[in-house]
């Protein structure tokens, strides 16, 4: 069993930045793709960022290219999820996820979700 905590989620203002880090507790991190989705008020959760084991292979959504930027750090069993260039469409609770052994969009892949970390841009 896999646990997962999402931070560094806020309050910021069009334009500015934000660092999502993903912990997971989990023996072989290392082999497993991570991913992050994210879920605003009223719509299904969304695929956002994904990236390998090896941190070789990374996945974006259309909206996010260019301004996100997925990262990991397997000695610390973490994932980043840099955030620029933040726009109110951007608001969302965002989740990290665990599951496939390799990068993919698809949110049946992936069976650990961490709790959620709120992101909120102002206009």
């Amino acid at each position: 069993q896999a646990q997962l905590v999402e931070s560094g989620g806020g309050l910021v203002q069009t334009g500015a930045s934000l660092r999502l880090s993903c912990v997971a507790s989990l023996h072989t991190f290392s082999i497993y793709g991570v991913g992050w989705f994210r879920q605003a008020p009223g719509k299904e959760r969304e695929f956002v960022a994904a990236i390998s084991g090896n941190s070789l292979t990374t996945l974006y959504t259309a909206s996010v290219k260019g301004r996100f930027t997925i990262s990991r750090d397997n000695a610390k069993n973490t994932v980043y999820l840099q955030m620029n260039s933040l726009k109110p469409e951007d608001t969302a609770v965002y989740y990290c996820a665990v599951g496939s052994n390799y990068p993919t969009m698809a949110i049946n892949q992936y069976t650990y979700w961490g709790q959620g970390t709120q992101v909120t841009v102002s206009s």
